[in-house]
């Protein structure tokens, strides 16, 4: 190493000194290399081996690279959907004494994907709908807290798998500001027609290359975001006005929230002078209500909708062996022991990296439940387990580090997809 690095880092992680940072960035050996799915950038983005994890590093300036590693720490203290942090590495030189580019590094997060990893052969208007739909409600979860992107874009969002749908994780920052007083309307709808039209030219760009289904209409998708950024907002801070014999709209205001995923930490409550009509407003709207719940209950971190169905089998689970009325701590207790954690320890050890946990609970369920409609009785849940885990599972691609293979690859102009792989939810690997 030469040269005197200067590394800023929250964390002591002393494998940091390890890495070739005398070396520029694209010329780093492939010992150091991890072969991940990358997402199109305007720097240069690699993926390297860091202890027993995998980082992202990503070539920028000095300024740039403390503003965003600073933001990315503020935004996950607000508990907002982010990649993590690890290190600002500045003042680097090679062996001649020449100065290289400072570099961001942040820890690859696991199980996630570039929204163009999402599919193999082509892009299927459903799935591209569930991810513009993650993406309104990271983008409506940012703005809440007062954040102005400034740059947003499937490209600039990670994508992980939540039960039937998809959370978006916010990955770049470098245009971002924070407003403690909160955005203004004019500053949200920004934001919102900068989605519109980036989402309207990355799903176009992959139109061009033949990589999106004839019926998928990127100008209507893009337009999606819209409205569905609109809908969730007016939902989640909007006022609304009743009568006061209609009280009982407060708790269905309340119940309505909760079914998005989010809670109410306080509700303001108005009435007129006349005491006939209320007006309430949500003035503190956080996310993540059935996570919290479940977190508390079994200690389990899932994404909103996975938190949500293993929420609900938990309740079957209660109400199937007549434990309604027992303590609800001690009965989710009992269902982690009896039910999710045999299911876990089932999955053979070559197949732990194809799903995280709680997303294999939950396409198990699904599993089941079309297996007892096919043969017309209840499947037992050992043997829904057995043919998931052979028939489904099995044949999935790992997406705790969806590593490229050395061979059986068609390449591609932009990078490389797996042969003979027809389904559309399958990585798209790129080489870097």
């Amino acid at each position: 190493m030469s040269g005197s690095l200067n590394i800023t880092s929250a964390m002591a992680d002393p494998a940091l000194l390890d890495l070739p940072w005398h070396l520029p960035l694209d010329a780093w050996p492939n010992e150091n290399i991890a072969s991940l799915p990358k997402g199109i950038s305007r720097h240069l983005v690699r993926f390297a081996h860091l202890g027993g994890h995998v980082v992202a590093i990503k070539e920028t300036t000095a300024e740039m690279a403390k503003g965003e590693y600073e933001m990315l720490r503020t935004l996950q203290r607000m508990e907002i959907p982010c990649v993590e942090p690890v290190a600002v590495i500045t003042n680097r030189s090679d062996g001649e004494g020449e100065m290289l580019k400072p570099v961001l590094v942040t820890r690859h997060l696991k199980f996630s994907m570039p929204y163009r990893a999402l599919f193999s052969q082509t892009l299927r208007p459903d799935t591209a709908t569930r991810l513009v739909d993650a993406l309104a409600v990271l983008l409506v979860r940012l703005h809440i807290a007062g954040f102005f992107w400034g740059d947003v874009s499937l490209s600039n969002t990670l994508f992980r798998r939540d039960a039937g749908a998809f959370a978006a994780y916010l990955v770049d920052a470098e245009t971002g500001q924070l407003y403690t007083g909160g955005l203004s309307n004019g500053q949200r709808e920004n934001d919102l027609e900068i989605a519109r039209v980036n989402i309207a030219g990355e799903l176009m760009d992959l139109e061009a290359g033949g990589r999106v289904a004839d019926e998928l209409d990127p100008i209507r998708i893009s337009n999606g975001i819209v409205d569905a950024y609109r809908k969730l907002w007016k939902e989640l801070t909007g006022s609304e006005s009743f009568h006061s014999s209609e009280r009982w709209r407060i708790s269905e205001r309340v119940d309505r929230l909760n079914a998005l995923g989010f809670d109410i930490e306080e509700l303001a409550i108005k009435t007129d002078e006349t005491g006939t009509t209320v007006r309430i407003q949500p003035k503190v709207v956080d996310a993540g209500h059935h996570q919290r719940r479940l977190l508390r209950l079994t200690g389990l971190d899932a994404e909103e909708n996975q938190a949500r169905r293993l929420l609900n089998d938990l309740d079957s689970y209660r109400a199937s062996y007549g434990k309604t009325e027992f303590d609800e701590e001690m009965v989710a207790h009992e269902w982690l022991m009896r039910v999710f954690e045999p299911v876990v320890r089932a999955i053979p050890l070559d197949l732990k990296g194809k799903l995280e946990p709680a997303e294999v609970f939950h396409q198990l369920l699904e599993h089941r439940w079309f297996m007892a409609q096919r043969q017309g009785h209840d499947i037992p849940l050992a043997e829904a387990l057995s043919s998931y885990i052979n028939d489904v599972l099995r044949h999935r691609r790992d997406e705790a580090t969806m590593i490229a293979p050395d061979t059986g690859l068609i390449t591609m102009a932009i990078g490389t997809v797996p042969a003979d792989d027809d389904d559309e939810d399958t990585d798209w690997r790129l080489k870097v």
